[in-house]
């Protein structure tokens, strides 16, 4: 087994994983209202499958754009209630191919310190300056807008940081960057499950999409693969026409695509309301609201990892110790709630974090 990848872990139903032959509570990953594993999801996948097979094996602008892509981008648009939606067979090839879209129109570039690696992959392909400002700080962020006022810029940033679960100061960049600075938030965590309709960030932060790119991902949220870009359609129309990823790649499976318009259907407010019933009893057991919004990402660093691990799993929990872009470089514990965790495990969870003295931060 190669040193690069932890041990495997085999998902035995909605919340629990199988580890070393001992069945676990499962509070990592992304997949925060278990979309993966619903019913009528996979029910979805078997239907396209049996009916249309597998793969188009051809890119959309040659032979490969089947009626399916067609309508999980009118599913997606309605959703996001975005004027146009561009998918992409993965969700971190959304920013490489708005960039690739959008080179030669931005002169320069202005990006979170933390911004995920996508982000800052596609801030390569815009082939300008590139210019980091402090993680979430608005006021950072001035210093250099008023340098660069002149200029045609680009903030990038996350939505809602996949490290720990924090949320960009949205609507404090829109009023210090102004209407003409392009906004291009990186939603992959937050579409599905923050703002009243799960339309992320930009809902959560009540901006107007004028001016705005926001790219999210099927595979978080939604359960599925693939991602979307969202944007106006004057800029979708210059993505699709410049992007060679657009021209060259092949789309998603289509059964992936069947699968992500029934998620996108089974996406509601009631599903939201679980989720987050389970991170508000999360946080009233261990007895401390956090300052921040509440989110279903749970961060902890701690001196001793080894003695955590061994006491979550006496408590039959998956020890989610990892090392991701933006954490420590030590190594974290970054626990996931779902919609779907029982009571008690969000309680046993929960208690431990409380008996340890530990608190969660951002």
């Amino acid at each position: 087994m190669s040193a690069a990848y932890p041990e495997p872990l085999q998902q035995i139903d909605r919340t629990c994983v199988l580890w070393r032959g001992r069945k676990l509570s499962y509070f990592a990953g992304c997949d925060y209202l278990r979309l993966s594993s619903h019913p009528a999801v996979l029910a979805a996948v078997h239907s396209c499958l049996d009916e249309f097979g597998l793969n188009v094996a051809a890119s959309r602008k040659t032979t490969g754009n089947h009626q399916i892509y067609h309508d999980l981008e009118t599913a997606v648009r309605k959703f996001f209630a975005s004027e146009a939606a561009v998918t992409t067979s993965t969700g971190y090839f959304t920013n490489i191919i708005a960039a690739q879209g959008l080179r030669g129109s931005i002169d320069h570039v202005i990006i979170d310190e933390r911004a995920h690696g996508s982000l800052r992959d596609a801030a390569q392909f815009l082939s300008c300056p590139i210019t980091e400002f402090k993680h979430r700080d608005a006021r950072d962020l001035k210093k250099y807008c008023t340098r660069l006022r002149a200029k045609r810029l680009a903030l990038l940033t996350d939505g809602m940081f996949a490290h720990d679960g924090s949320i960009a100061p949205l609507a404090e960049y829109r009023e210090t960057i102004g209407n003409s600075t392009l906004l291009w938030v990186d939603d992959a965590h937050a579409g599905g499950i923050l703002g009243r309709n799960g339309r992320g960030t930009i809902e959560l932060a009540r901006l107007s999409r004028q001016n705005l790119l926001q790219t999210v991902t099927f595979s978080k949220a939604f359960g599925s693969y693939g991602g979307a870009i969202l944007c106006s359609r004057s800029l979708a129309n210059k993505i699709q026409n410049k992007s060679c990823a657009v021209a060259g790649n092949t789309p998603l499976p289509l059964p992936l695509a069947c699968a992500t318009i029934t998620a996108l259907q089974l996406c509601d407010a009631a599903l939201r309301h679980k989720l987050f019933k389970n991170i508000a009893q999360f946080w009233n057991v261990v007895g401390k609201l956090p300052d921040a919004p509440l989110t279903p990402i749970i961060p902890l660093s701690v001196k001793n990892s080894a003695a955590l691990s061994r006491k979550l799993l006496a408590a039959e929990i998956f020890p989610p110790l990892i090392k991701y872009a933006g954490g420590p470089s030590s190594g974290y514990f970054r626990f996931a709630l779902s919609s779907e965790h029982s009571s008690d495990q969000i309680e046993r969870l929960a208690l431990l974090v409380r008996e340890s003295c530990l608190t969660p931060k951002r």
